[in-house]
Formats: C-alpha cells, sequence, structure tokens
C-alpha cells in the first residue's frame, strides 16, 4: 500500500496532521513510538478548546486563577476572567488525539522511526516495529515530522534542523488530590527564581488528583530534579506519592526553514513552535498540525514542491508577532532575579493582566485599547531602565 501521507510521530502535533488528512480523504499512516509521556504543565487555552474541539471529559481541571512567584517570594494572583484554562493530562490527552486520527481513518503504526530512503517507487519511511523488533517501512508521497525538538527527520531533512536550541524540562506527576500548603488545586504557579531557574521558570499545575511540579532549564550544569524537589518543598507538595517522572527538551525558537523543497514539512516541536517567555507548547503543535496538513495536502493537490511552504508562511501569518512579543520579554526579563522581581511587579498593573490574559485565551495582540498598551509600554520601559523600584507587597 502507498499512503499519500506518513506522520512521524503521534503526539499533538502528529496526531492533529494525521486527523486533518484523514478527514480530508488522504491515505495517512502515523507511526508513534507509544509509551512516550512528554513534561508538560498541561495548560491549554479555550481557543485550542474550541479549535480542535476537545470534550469535557478531557479536561482534568480548570484554572479560574494564575499565581506569578519573584524570587524573594512575592506573589501575584491574576484572577482569569470570564472564563477558564483548561488543563489535561498528556498520558490521556495525547492518546484521545491518536485515536481520534485513527477513527478518522489514519493507520497506526506501533515503532520508532529510523530512515527515509527514496527510489522509482517513492519516498520510504523505515521503523523499527515494536512488538515484533523488525525494520519496516512504509512508501508514501509525503512524509510529515512532527518527532519533537530533536527530531531525527529535521535532522537528517531539513537543513539546520539539528541546530534549533532547546532547555530541557522536567517535571513530576504527583498526588494532591485537594488544597495543601501554598498549593491550590484551582491555580497555576509559575515560579520565576533563579534558585529554580536561572534562565527559565518553575511551575506547578494542577491536574484534577494530581499535580504536575517541574522546571527548565537552558544550562546543562542545573540539577532540574533537585530544583523540582525544593519546588514541591516550597508548595507543601513534598511528601505526596510520585506518580511518574519526565524530561525532555523545549524548543526556544522556530526553524527559518520547514520542508526540503521535496517531500518532508516539519510539524510542532521539530518545527520549533513553542512559544518564547511561556514555554506553552500544545496549541501551538496542534496548529502546527493543522498548517504541515493543509501544506501537504494543498501539494497532492497541484504537484507544486513550493506548496510545502505553506506551513510556515500560515503558521507564522498568524502567530510571528505573539513570538516576537514572547521572545522579547524573555530576553529582557529572564537575565537576573532583579529583572525577575521586576517583571512579577509589572504584573501586579491590571493593564498588563487584562491584555496577557486575553492574549493568552485568544492567541493573538490585543489591539482594542491602544491607550492601555502605550501605558504598558511606559511601564515596562520604567522597569527595564530601573526608573521605578518594584512593587512591594
Amino acid at each position: 500500500m502507498k499512503y499519500d501521507v506518513v506522520v512521524v510521530g503521534g503526539g499533538p502535533s502528529g496526531a492533529t496532521a494525521a486527523e486533518d488528512l484523514a478527514r480530508s480523504g488522504h491515505k495517512v499512516a502515523l507511526i508513534d513510538r507509544a509509551g512516550r509521556i512528554k513534561p508538560c504543565g498541561g495548560a491549554i487555552p479555550p481557543r485550542l478548546i474550541r479549535d480542535f474541539q476537545i470534550p469535557e471529559e478531557q479536561l482534568v481541571a480548570k484554572i479560574t486563577t494564575a499565581r506569578m512567584i519573584s524570587p524573594t517570594g512575592r506573589r501575584v494572583d491574576i484572577p482569569i476572567e470570564n472564563g477558564f484554562v483548561g488543563m489535561v493530562d498528556r498520558e490521556h490527552f495525547d492518546e484521545f488525539l491518536r485515536v481520534r486520527a485513527q477513527e478518522a481513518g489514519a493507520v497506526r503504526v506501533t515503532g520508532t522511526y529510523t530512515k527515509i530512503t527514496r527510489d522509482d517507487d517513492g519516498t520510504h519511511v523505515h521503523y523499527r516495529d515494536k512488538a515484533s523488533g523488525e525494520d519496516r517501512q512504509l512508501t508514501t508521497k509525503l512524509v510529515i515530522g512532527a518527532d519533537g525538538a530533536r527530531s531525527n527527520v529535521a535532522r537528517t531533512e531539513i537543513k539546520d534542523g539539528d541546530k534549533i536550541p532547546y532547555v530541557i524540562a522536567y517535571h513530576e506527576i504527583v498526588e494532591a488530590p485537594g488544597p495543601r500548603g501554598d498549593y491550590h488545586p484551582d491555580r497555576c504557579d509559575v515560579v520565576y527564581d533563579g534558585r529554580i531557574s536561572p534562565d527559565f521558570y518553575g511551575w506547578v499545575f494542577p491536574h484534577g488528583k494530581s499535580a504536575s511540579i517541574g522546571m527548565g532549564s537552558f544550562l546543562k550544569e542545573v540539577d532540574l530534579k533537585q530544583a523540582t524537589a525544593d519546588l514541591r518543598e516550597a508548595s507543601g507538595l513534598a511528601d505526596c506519592k510520585t506518580i511518574r517522572k519526565e524530561g525532555a527538551p523545549i524548543p526556544l525558537k522556530p526553524l527559518d526553514q520547514w520542508d526540503n523543497g521535496r517531500d518532508v514539512v516539519l510539524a510542532g516541536d521539530a518545527a520549533g513552535v513553542v512559544a518564547p517567555s511561556s514555554g506553552e507548547g500544545i496549541y501551538y503543535a496542534m496548529v502546527g498540525g493543522r498548517v504541515a496538513a493543509i501544506a501537504a495536502a494543498t501539494k497532492l493537490q497541484t504537484g507544486m514542491i513550493k506548496d510545502l511552504q505553506l506551513a510556515r508562511k500560515l503558521f507564522m501569518r498568524e502567530h510571528k508577532s505573539v513570538f516576537k512579543v514572547l521572545g522579547a520579554m524573555q530576553n529582557a526579563y529572564y537575565k537576573s532575579d532583579e529583572r525577575r522581581e521586576r517583571f512579577v511587579s509589572l504584573c501586579h498593573d491590571i493593564d498588563v493582566q487584562r491584555l496577557t490574559f486575553e492574549a493568552y485565551m485568544n492567541k493573538e495582540l490585543v489591539k482594542a485599547r491602544p491607550l492601555a498598551h502605550i501605558k504598558i509600554g511606559i511601564k515596562n520601559l520604567a522597569h527595564l531602565t530601573g526608573l521605578v523600584a518594584p512593587t512591594r507587597v
């Protein structure tokens, strides 16, 4: 059997691409290793729930408050007005997406991708079958590489695909059925503290009867497990039963090129589409899968190689400005604890809170209140230049 598209990687990006293509009538295979769970806080905004039709039963918690914690322990609680942030557990959420793709018509294959070869019969995706351990191959017209931040598809098929910068994230899922210590099941805590992460942040995110506690860092010398243990202690969750532990890279910047100009296009973490500053990846991964599917379907219809470029063009058309702003914020405020302190102080401002969450919930920069943007810009400049002292509470 010859497939129209073989998708490598069954996370949110790959599963979304496979489902979209299958629903549009294409012959699709989805290769996934199975058993791999990415460390992730699990937050999904209302736009994701709406755009990708996520059912209520996939939400393990609904968050109504976000707490920012500074290096000196300052706490700023930001209410989520007129809505909530949904939380999912990647162990179950990713499998739900894979099953949905299969029900749409995609063929699921369990194994580990090894390489791509080509001959007169087409493009062949080689993999090691999980059950038998045998080397097998699928013949296809196109390949979507959605195999994570250190993508083997990107490394061998895309220019500079092996040069994507990333942080290493680590988290522990623990039992946490209700409020205890400094933890509350309706609130996400984001910790900006160099003792936890000198260049990123730590998190304590509720998952209903459990919680995700973790952090990330670009620096290899950082002890991820000790930092997470410190977070557990500070949150009052140190003695909770540990359910599982996971670590993985999180990309920091989208690649400049997502296709090989022939038969491969990237999606999700493989293309580097994780939001700077926040590290948010699920929504952008699923959007990345969708635009990769659009590019693949268009190429199959027109036969024009350049249509593979649609994936990056469509993604950047909608999200480039948000990524640029978030990247500038990360560069400005994550360099030192003094700046982290000022960033958390800036979050006291009501305009900052409202515009931040409007942008997060709807995934676009809000332009409705230009005076508020000017006000925030002035305050931001004042904090960065030290003209104002951090707010004391």
